[in-house]
């Protein structure tokens, strides 16, 4: 006996949008079962810059199932040297390691296996409303309640301090600790941004100590948020850098990059089947090529500063903060935004939550600038008029 469908859903405990049947994509439209056309604004929870069917990644994808589909990763692969050799060369030189994965949570695993194999110290140090994953370990790193009590007792040995409080992060970190992890922006936990206080702070502290500092960019990373990368904006660089999301235009896909250096100092063994695979390599390389060229980093500051200017006119009594970099950006609302969020796909708007009364946008950086004002006007008119 076959079982009922929403029992196959990604999310174990149903979808917040399970009504929805969502069936076609072009750019940053979306069309329903039902022939609707939707613009997504969030819907692609940051996997999608590019769009949730962009031409070139999926030409790239079919033309490598074609060729090579699968291959383990004890064998060289042209494909897979390419992607590295293209995702290395957008960053600093100090790295040059990468461990390729599946996914953000992987990307976290990974960052979180490799300081404890090359420090020999079991703490980690990371942020209130933080957000890293939902596997054992990467679930130890995040703070939301909610998400962990559930599953308590998680992994040992993880701290969580106030995010952009200095004194506090120089306080716990110490002789044990192993890894600082902190998202130069946090997404999940209400679109804060970190300061360039806060963020040199933990770099300082991390050398002071011994400890390893990694940024969480799987949602910030590859052009979001003005920047190739977010740390970019601060010159603050850290010594593992995590990805994934829309690193492979939509396909699955986690990187976790470090130094040579630390990679001669792990001790232990990590390793994914799947990892680096040609497919979702084939997709990377179409998708880096894609952001370079059409200066998508550069079209995500534009447009967020258009919407900046849009919010500025929010009523106070309705909003407490617009908060964002590029094309991450949070409306923190004085009530509950799920109503909010109902009103906007009503008219034909996919936002989504970042907790329970932020309103966050983070469309594809593709999204065309017609459709861009038209959902900054409709997030406009739902906030100041208030969710029916």
């Amino acid at each position: 006996m076959s079982a009922p469908p929403s029992s196959t859903s990604a999310e174990f405990a149903g979808s917040a949008h399970a009504r929805l049947t969502l069936v076609r994509a072009e750019g940053a439209t979306f069309w329903d079962d039902r022939g609707r056309r939707f613009v997504d604004l969030g819907a692609t929870h940051g996997a999608g810059s590019l769009g949730a069917a962009n031409p070139e990644v999926a030409a790239a994808v079919a033309d490598q199932a074609r060729t090579l589909l699968y291959l383990g990763s004890g064998y060289a692969n042209p494909v897979r040297d390419r992607f590295l050799e293209k995702l290395l060369g957008l960053l600093p030189p100090s790295f040059g390691k990468v461990f390729l994965s599946n996914s953000g949570t992987e990307a976290v695993e990974a960052a979180l296996k490799i300081a404890r194999g090359a420090t020999g110290r079991p703490k980690v140090v990371a942020a209130m409303r933080g957000f890293h994953g939902r596997t054992l370990g990467a679930l130890s790193a995040t703070w939301r309640k909610e998400l962990r009590e559930p599953f308590e007792p998680l992994v040992p040995g993880f701290h969580h301090v106030p995010f952009n409080d200095v004194a506090a992060l120089e306080a716990a970190v110490d002789a044990s600790t192993g890894l600082l992890l902190l998202e130069p922006v946090q997404g999940e936990g209400g679109v804060h941004v970190a300061t360039e206080e806060y963020l040199r702070a933990a770099r300082e502290a991390a050398d002071r100590t011994g400890a390893l500092l990694a940024f969480d960019e799987v949602q910030t990373g590859v052009a979001r948020t003005g920047r190739m990368f977010a740390f970019e904006r601060w010159g603050v660089v850290p010594d593992l850098l995590l990805l994934a999301k829309s690193l492979a235009g939509g396909v699955p896909i986690g990187a976790t990059i470090t130094t040579p250096e630390i990679e001669a100092r792990f001790r232990g063994s990590h390793h994914s089947t799947f990892g680096g695979n040609p497919l979702a390599c084939a997709a990377g390389i179409a998708a880096l090529d894609v952001t370079v060229r059409e200066k998508l980093a550069e079209r995500a500051e534009r447009l967020g500063g258009i919407a900046k200017q849009k919010f500025a006119t929010l009523p106070p009594e309705r909003v407490r903060e617009v908060r964002g970099l590029g094309l991450l950006l949070g409306i923190e609302l004085r009530e509950k935004v799920a109503p909010y969020l109902a009103e906007l796909e009503g008219r034909g708007f996919l936002a989504i939550p970042a907790g329970a009364t932020v309103l966050r946008l983070i469309p594809p950086l593709v999204i065309s600038d017609d459709d861009w004002a038209a959902g900054l006007e409709a997030v406009t008119e739902v906030v100041a008029h208030g969710a029916r």
